[in-house]
């Protein structure tokens, strides 16, 4: 399969009065046509910067100041603001994290759908209309005739949740990339909006970029993983070699592993990484999860791990990767 989007030494930084915040500082990761890739880290780690910067769509301070972002062969960092135009919500679109706030409250459902069709694909406001129908129909909306007339404020938030999806799949995008799209929806909504997720891509061979704090939905959803941590790549692999029996892994990784719950196991305390996320205008001088690791070393402290291949497409930022497996 060939590669949708390939991203290069990415560096997208927040100039402020207070010091340049590097959000995300040299983050390199592809995404194959018809793939998951799941991207996870704890807030603060650059997962929504890094596709903000994919669409352009940062806000001033922040600004792209180093790397590509190839897709489909064109460098997205040198596209004109028209260029964008064309990409955006067409080639690729975005769910944004908020299902309740993310539509236009005084906009009927009907007039945010057929948008973007009359826009990208030149359809008439009548075909717009029978397309975003079925849209409609397409992510198990009942009665979508009707619901094509309502307001946003007439929706539960999974409702919303799956117009969002319909708004960003009206033009069959080669990339969808996916914000945290189940905050704050309950359990059996998530699962019903991550199988939707799954029929659309297998139905139209879209790639998905998916974002999220949840292991759990990485593991559940995600064909390979991109686990970042202040604002950089510290481990890339398949699924399989992220949850599954490995060799080498990155400490914060293994930490995060641990933190998970597990239902065959009577715990009085869960396993945490001890420490905090540094400050972004603060971070440390070598390794930036050195002083949460109790693996660190004076090497560490001192200098940056390059992310290196452990395995074959298993890369891990760290000068010790075959102690992270056996972090506790």
């Amino acid at each position: 399969m060939g590669k949708v989007l390939e991203v290069n030494n990415l560096c997208t930084y927040f100039f402020t009065d207070k010091g340049i915040v590097k959000a995300v500082n040299g983050v390199d990761f592809h995404i194959e046509e018809g793939k998951t890739l799941g991207i996870v880290g704890e807030s603060g780690s650059g997962k929504s910067v890094t596709a903000l910067s994919i669409l352009n769509l940062l806000d001033y301070p922040g600004k792209i100041v180093e790397g590509e972002i190839v897709f489909n062969g064109k460098n997205l960092v040198n596209s004109s603001i028209s260029e964008m135009r064309k990409i955006r919500g067409n080639k690729i679109s975005m769910i944004f994290q908020e299902p309740m706030t993310s539509l236009n409250p005084v906009l009927r459902i009907g007039k945010q759908l057929t948008e973007p069709l009359m826009l990208h694909q030149k359809l008439s406001k009548k075909e717009a209309w029978v397309k975003a129908i079925d849209l409609l129909r397409n992510v198990k909306i009942p009665t979508p005739e009707r619901v094509i007339n309502c307001y946003p404020h007439e929706f539960s938030g999974g409702m919303r949740q799956r117009v969002m999806i319909a708004m960003a799949l009206a033009c069959r995008p080669q990339l969808l990339i996916a914000d945290e799209p189940t905050t704050a929806l309950d359990v059996t909504i998530q699962a019903q909006i991550f199988k939707l997720m799954n029929e659309l891509k297998e139905t139209f061979n879209t790639a998905i970029m998916f974002i999220t704090h949840d292991l759990g939905v990485i593991a559940e959803l995600s064909d390979d993983v991109v686990v970042m941590y202040c604002g950089q790549v510290v481990e890339r692999a398949p699924v399989n070699k992220i949850f599954g029996t490995k060799k080498f892994e990155h400490p914060y990784t293994g930490g995060l592993l641990k933190s998970i719950p597990k239902l065959d196991e009577d715990l009085e305390k869960l396993e945490q990484i001890d420490g905090s996320v540094p400050h972004p205008l603060n971070l440390p001088k070598g390794c930036r999860f050195a002083p949460r690791c109790k693996y660190a070393t004076e090497k560490c402290n001192k200098e940056m791990p390059e992310l290196i291949k452990v395995e074959e497409d298993h890369f891990v930022r760290c000068f010790y990767p075959e102690m992270g497996k056996d972090y506790e």
